[in-house]
């Protein structure tokens, strides 16, 4: 299989009105990548309108539903390519999203990983909950991104625009070199959905690559097309999936305490969605943590594996080192800005 230097991605399932509204700007705009479509057994007729419609997208055909993780595992198996590019069928690009990324990487091949500037596409002048411009996690393994803490989503002022290194690039969009992505095994399947990303760039990192946000490149992102956003299930694998990640890879010691401290603000977490009126999140999180139990075994196994890794280096960059939970709902920091730059391990 000849080798083309970027291959753009889409994983699709179920989003044939996705890919009509949203796939004629990426032909458009990516004319220097290879465009595939993998269909994760789609049961209604995006295959047969790609077929049509699209005939010279390259579409990959999976017979089952792997999820993002899995699905997307199984079908870079047929793509031979210098660069990945994971593209969410719900992502409008722009002119020129391509090539910023590319050339950063090329130029420098530390960086393993990076993502674009995403925001709403529903409000463009906002940053989109996933990804935003460039993803963080606190000590205790929380996410939040340069632009949205927890639901607070900043306005695109221009006030992030240099790239930077950043501790995970977004699963929406996401460049990865083809041979770290195969080399690490690419995402773990038995994420389904949710955290993957940042499982990934955590592995990544592990091994002294750099994960970067380049916000010269913009695309805007419509956002729970898997998942919705208040799903039962989404918080399921959202807090199964961190503390899985969080037990992996955090392997420079002091795991046993961030693990009980989780489990506590976990807790506080499930009562919060109580006294709200969402019980059933409150269950997904009693639920996430017995799967978490449950996988303890094979999840220590896989951290040991992670220790085996060529180039292997216990990862502290990036890693906001109070506790992003205290520091946004007691101490009121919302914005990225609020929180001190040397709070974050260099």
């Amino acid at each position: 299989m000849q080798s083309q230097k970027v291959a753009v991605v889409i994983l699709n399932f179920n989003g044939k009105h996705l890919l009509q509204k949203f796939l004629p700007t990426v032909i458009q705009y990516s004319q220097q990548a290879i465009i595939y479509v993998a269909d994760n057994a789609s049961t209604d007729d995006s295959i047969a309108f790609l077929k049509t419609t699209f005939p010279a997208i390259k579409l990959i055909e999976l017979k089952e539903n792997h999820g993002f993780a899995q699905g997307y595992n199984e079908a870079l198996k047929q793509v031979a390519a210098d660069y990945f590019v994971l593209l969410n069928s719900d992502v409008e690009v722009t002119p020129n999203w391509i090539e910023p990324i590319i050339s950063l990487m090329t130029q420098d091949k530390t960086i393993a990983a990076a993502q674009p500037k995403i925001l709403a596409y529903n409000a463009k002048n906002e940053f989109e909950y996933a990804g935003a411009c460039g993803g963080f996690i606190d000590k205790y393994g929380y996410p939040f991104c340069r632009g949205r803490i927890f639901d607070t989503l900043e306005k695109d002022n221009a006030q992030y625009n240099e790239p930077i290194e950043v501790f995970w690039a977004t699963g929406a969009c996401m460049f990865v070199r083809a041979d770290v992505y195969n080399n690490l095994q690419g995402f773990d399947g038995f994420y389904f959905a949710h955290m993957e990303e940042i499982d990934l760039c955590w592995r990544i990192k592990n091994t002294q690559h750099k994960v970067m946000v380049v916000p010269a490149s913009i695309v805007y992102h419509v956002g729970g097309g898997t998942l919705n956003k208040l799903s039962p299930r989404k918080t399921f694998l959202n807090f199964r999936n961190s503390l899985i990640s969080l037990t992996k890879n955090n392997t420079n010691g002091s795991l046993f305490l961030k693990i009980i401290t989780r489990l506590v603000l976990d807790g506080v977490a499930g009562i919060k969605f109580f006294v709200e009126g969402n019980p059933a999140h409150t269950w997904a999180i009693v639920k996430a943590h017995f799967s978490f139990y449950g996988n303890l075994k094979n999840t220590l196994r896989l951290r040991n594996e992670i220790k085996l890794a060529p180039n292997y280096k216990p990862c502290t960059s990036q890693i906001y080192q109070s506790s992003i939970v205290f520091d946004y709902y007691l101490k009121k920091k919302k914005h990225f800005s609020d929180l001190k730059k040397n709070s974050f391990t260099a």
